[in-house]
């Protein structure tokens, strides 16, 4: 196979790995009724003069499945934490018990669950969308090399094959997403 051909292919696969990993961690932060320390990942605490994430600035632990708890390094900090994690409106109602802020993670209504289905399936869809995109510019780039017609029509059939493959991983990781946020 041509170099050229085989450095557009990999320059691809490797933009389809990026949408991969883009959707994963967009689903990470879509709440599935059980509690997990990154549904915080977005709270931003006033430390010292400036923003900064929660993780940064504390522990975060899930010790059972329902429960999130936030130890701060510095106890000064608990209710800036507190007042952070209501003002990132996540839903979530924090309590301090002068060590630590705990949040009590409610379950999922049947509404809720469907809504954040929604949200799954609207990620993905731009995951495609993002893989769509990375074989039209694949197509272009091969089509603008000086190579033979069936060379270039192997290579757009790899990469087919390729945008191809990770559809049906895109679409494997929302069905086990969807899964979760419908077990109840």
């Amino acid at each position: 196979m041509d170099e050229e051909v085989k450095f557009i292919l990999d320059t691809t696969k490797e933009s389809m790995d990026a949408s991969i990993t883009h959707l994963e961690k967009a689903l990470v932060k879509i709440r599935a009724g059980k509690a997990s320390p990154m549904m915080l990942s977005t709270v931003m605490v006033e430390y010292y003069g400036s923003q900064t994430p929660l993780s940064q600035v504390s522990n975060i632990n899930t010790p059972d499945a329902r429960t999130i708890s936030v130890q701060p390094w510095e106890k000064n900090l608990l209710g800036e934490i507190e007042t952070a994690i209501m003002n990132a409106n996540l839903g979530f109602n924090p309590m301090n018990n002068g060590e630590m802020v705990i949040i009590n993670v409610p379950p999922l209504t049947e509404e809720r669950r469907v809504q954040l289905v929604k949200q799954a399936k609207a990620e993905a869809e731009d995951a495609k969308v993002s893989v769509r995109s990375a074989r039209q510019d694949a197509n272009k780039e091969l089509k603008a090399l000086d190579i033979s017609e069936d060379l270039l029509s192997n290579a757009e059939v790899d990469v087919q094959e390729l945008t191809d493959s990770y559809s049906k991983k895109i679409d494997t990781i929302l069905a086990n997403k969807e899964a979760e946020i419908m077990k109840v």
